[in-house]
């Protein structure tokens, strides 16, 4: 098995790639960088052009957050850093959310069978989203099979998405679908949509893997006389095996529609900093760097404060790993407690009400 250590510095050294190779900037660079949790802690990472939603922001013009996902699996905890962040902006300065829950690409991709499912799977995951707080006055879901003139948008920027470039970014071959090809052109419509109806400035918060739909999209922007969205980057958060969350592997991730016997058993058995015996680690501490009870902590349900105490207890083997998984259940339990509730109150027509229609959202061809 790789030393845990040594897979944390490939991770970091993935991170420094985006920076070194692809031209994203590091955001400890940039001035006036938010005091939430996401921002403090250092899951938001690296960025293209944040600081000028920034300054957007602060001079009061109309800003716009786009970020979405593929519908292809239930939330995860590790969704929970962007749309934290995504919260942040909304209830603080009062941002329009728009999330595109890709349906076509869940299809194109084969990650459900058919057209039905992957309409039925975004609409399952916009409860869900509204349910972690948003506001639904100012949040607006893109799912595709509804709003069909993201199509219309899409066909205008497929011009200047060539099949060398789908090529050469995603690594697709002549086998690979059609659908493929076409779909960073609607990447692209989806991430620009909020600029066609007066948004001075878009944000779109991603992972660092998701990267590659924004370059392209960056690059097709000013032939069409629009501004370059901006973009933040999120670290990776370790699944629950200590590797790479993955929610097409159930075991590494927490899903928020879990019952609690379900997480418990599943922190129960995360990846553990900690030595082989209590003894062991009573005398020798553990590790909290490698620890994901310790990191999802942290990261998601401690202040600072609260996270050096817990880090320094655990360093120093005053703190053991059955400990720290179970002040990590009692955080999670809360959190999914009160997601529930929130959820259980929330009926479809609730729910369609924030779906962006072509009637709300008319585009001139």
């Amino acid at each position: 098995m790789e030393d845990p250590l040594a897979k944390l510095q490939k991770m970091e050294e993935q991170y420094d790639r985006l920076i070194k190779d692809f031209g994203a900037s590091p955001l400890k660079e940039v001035k006036g960088v938010p005091s939430f949790r996401t921002f403090r802690t250092g899951l938001m990472y690296s960025h293209r052009d944040f600081d000028k939603f920034m300054k957007a922001l602060k001079e009061g013009k109309k800003c716009a957050i786009v970020s979405g996902l593929n519908p292809s699996n239930p939330l995860h905890i590790g969704h929970k850093a962007v749309f934290d962040t995504n919260l942040f902006f909304q209830k603080e300065y009062g941002v329009d959310v728009f999330i595109p829950l890709s349906d076509d690409e869940t299809y194109v991709t084969r990650k459900v069978n058919t057209q039905k499912e992957a309409l039925s799977n975004a609409k399952v995951i916009a409860k869900q989203l509204l349910a972690l707080g948003f506001d639904p006055k100012k949040t607006y879901f893109i799912i595709d099979q509804i709003y069909t003139n993201i199509y219309n948008l899409a066909v205008k920027f497929s011009r200047q998405v060539t099949i060398s470039m789908a090529k050469a970014v995603y690594g697709y071959t002549d086998e690979n679908n059609i659908g493929l090809f076409f779909y960073p052109s609607v990447q692209s419509a989806h991430v620009m949509l909020p600029y066609l109806f007066g948004y001075d400035s878009v944000l779109v918060p991603i992972g660092i893997d998701e990267d590659t739909h924004l370059r392209i999209a960056r690059d097709v922007a000013p032939k069409f006389g629009l501004k370059k969205v901006s973009v933040l980057h999120s670290k990776y958060m370790p699944g629950l095996d200590g590797g790479k969350m993955s929610a097409s592997k159930p075991f590494t991730s927490i899903f928020l529609l879990d019952n609690l016997s379900e997480v418990k058993r599943k922190i129960k058995r995360a990846f553990s900093g900690g030595k082989d015996t209590v003894e062991e680690h009573r005398k020798l501490g553990g590790v909290p760097e490698i620890d994901v009870a310790y990191n999802y902590l942290a990261n998601y349900f401690l202040d600072e404060k609260e996270a050096k105490k817990v880090y320094d207890n655990y360093k120093s083997g005053k703190m053991l790993s059955s400990e720290m998984k179970n002040l990590l259940y009692q955080k999670v339990e809360k959190f999914l407690m009160d997601f529930n509730k929130r959820l259980n109150k929330l009926t479809d027509k609730d729910i369609e009400k924030c779906f962006a229609t072509n009637s709300k959202f008319p585009l001139i061809p």
